[in-house]
């Protein structure tokens, strides 16, 4: 794993399937291309994490979000009020410019394959998205055009990473480990972001974090 202190040379990597850690609002973040299954197995890998469980993705701006979400009402009030922020916000994928096959059952994999890898897109169909406020990431999202892996650059069930000495001793001697480690300093140990459904404009909280949605 090589320790970085600046994002030169990042974009690049990441455009070739590198796995980084990253500065995220709440903690370090695991995280890479959301449309390489590659990187998305290895990051499964990485975290020793169960494959049914999605990762969420960050990106840049408003617009990026657009072109994944299936835009509605309620997205656009929580995302005008809360973005850029740690507010995550799970809805369907948007699939209104994708050509499928009739055959309903391969819906699935035709979404997978042309949008976003699996283990982003839940079974049901949604991802879960933010607009990101640490200005790395969003640098980040930015430069790389597509959504950016975010999850917490530790292994399941141990506690989040908030410093480059706990991200190395985290992975140390592990056999799967990320390529990449930005070194930001120290993070404030800030709440976990908050987590909300908002699927045909219906809202629900699902996990209540760093801001309170209402």
């Amino acid at each position: 794993m090589m320790i970085v202190k600046n994002t030169n040379d990042i974009i690049q990597n990441l455009r070739n399937g590198a796995v980084i850690v990253y500065p995220t609002e709440t903690c370090y973040g695991l995280g890479g291309d959301a449309t390489n299954p590659e990187v998305v197995e290895k990051i499964y890998k990485i975290k020793q994490r169960r494959e049914e469980k999605p990762f969420l993705v960050v990106v840049s701006d408003i617009a990026m979000a657009m072109e994944y979400l299936e835009w509605n009402d309620k997205i656009d009030e929580i995302a005008s009020k809360y973005w850029p922020g740690a507010v995550t916000i799970v809805g369907k994928l948007k699939i209104d410019d994708l050509k499928f096959k009739n055959d309903k059952n391969n819906l699935k994999s035709e979404i997978y394959n042309l949008k976003l890898a699996n283990g982003v897109v839940a079974p049901d169909g949604t991802i879960a998205m933010r607009v990101t406020a640490h200005p790395i990431a969003s640098e980040l999202a930015r430069g790389l055009g597509r959504p950016l892996i975010s999850t917490s650059a530790n292994i399941s069930g141990q506690d989040p990473a908030y410093s480059v000495g706990g991200v190395v001793k985290m992975f140390t001697n592990q056999e799967f480990q990320p390529d990449i480690l930005i070194d930001a300093g120290v993070l404030s140990q800030n709440l976990p972001t908050t987590i909300v459904s908002v699927v045909d404009n219906e809202i629900k909280i699902i996990r209540q974090g760093a801001v309170e949605v209402n």
